[in-house]
């Protein structure tokens, strides 16, 4: 069995080293990998954001399954033109994806499955002056987001009204996040411990994983600005099988 992994992070990595140890598995092409998934099979240089070139690189290769990290791709659709030529792929359908890549979406999608999230206004570049006279009059601190994606940095937790404004200006003027911040969400500020559950699914039935946090923050005790994440650790010590419940029912299920 042949096994193409899309990214370049620890992630991927991980994923590599697990399947790896499949005994089924004889050959597996990384793209564009990254020096540790070189020790466990073959980096390859793809256009992975163009779709016609993987699907290419994979009727060549002969490969039987494509598992997809990075959000991009699938965004673009990458896991939707595999499917249509018949080749297995790991990853959601482009609509699917848009929960990830479309922040305003997902919120809306929440809204409409009465699913718990925080209370949330949005905003397109056209709306700039609106968007500064809603920060004028909010309570703070307050949590403004890029509507797209950014690499997981999209988000800033603002203290006080002059970081939501110049925040605001990078964003939306400056666009530090590219396209990404043509609209945003403005987000009541919710305090707590992080949690991520992650769900495997085909659109019918699901498998729950384990819950896991991450360490978004830049600086010691969470100060700073978000990144892309700096690892994650699990099991988490504050998560039992009520909460996870709670989560289920609540969340996933909806």
């Amino acid at each position: 069995m042949k096994v193409l992994i899309i990214g370049s992070g620890g992630r991927e990595h991980a994923i590599a080293l697990k399947i790896s140890e499949n005994k089924n598995v004889n050959e597996i092409f990384i793209s564009p990998g990254n020096a540790g998934t070189l020790m466990l099979g073959k980096n390859v240089v793809l256009d992975v954001n163009n779709n016609k070139s993987v699907v290419d690189f994979c009727k060549e290769e002969n490969i039987d399954l494509v598992i997809i990290g990075p959000e991009v791709p699938l965004v673009n659709g990458l896991a939707d033109i595999l499917r249509e030529n018949n080749i297995n792929v790991f990853g959601p359908d482009k609509k699917a994806a848009a929960i990830e890549g479309n922040k305003k979406f997902a919120k809306e999608l929440m809204l409409k499955n009465n699913i718990p999230t925080a209370s949330f206004v949005s905003f397109t570049k056209k709306e700039y002056e609106e968007a500064k006279k809603y920060l004028s009059a909010a309570s703070y601190p307050i949590v403004i987001k890029a509507s797209g994606l950014a690499a997981g940095k999209g988000v800033i937790i603002a203290k006080n009204q002059k970081e939501a404004i110049d925040s605001l200006k990078e964003i939306m003027q400056d666009k530090i996040f590219g396209n990404a911040g043509d609209e945003i969400v403005i987000e009541e500020f919710l305090e707590g411990e992080e949690l991520s559950i992650f769900a495997i699914t085909d659109g019918i039935d699901y498998v729950l994983l384990p819950a896991a946090q991450d360490h978004k923050r830049i600086g010691e005790r969470d100060t700073g600005k978000n990144t892309g994440g700096m690892g994650a650790y699990s099991p988490l010590k504050f998560v039992d099988k009520e909460l996870l419940k709670e989560v289920e029912n609540n969340i996933v299920k909806p």
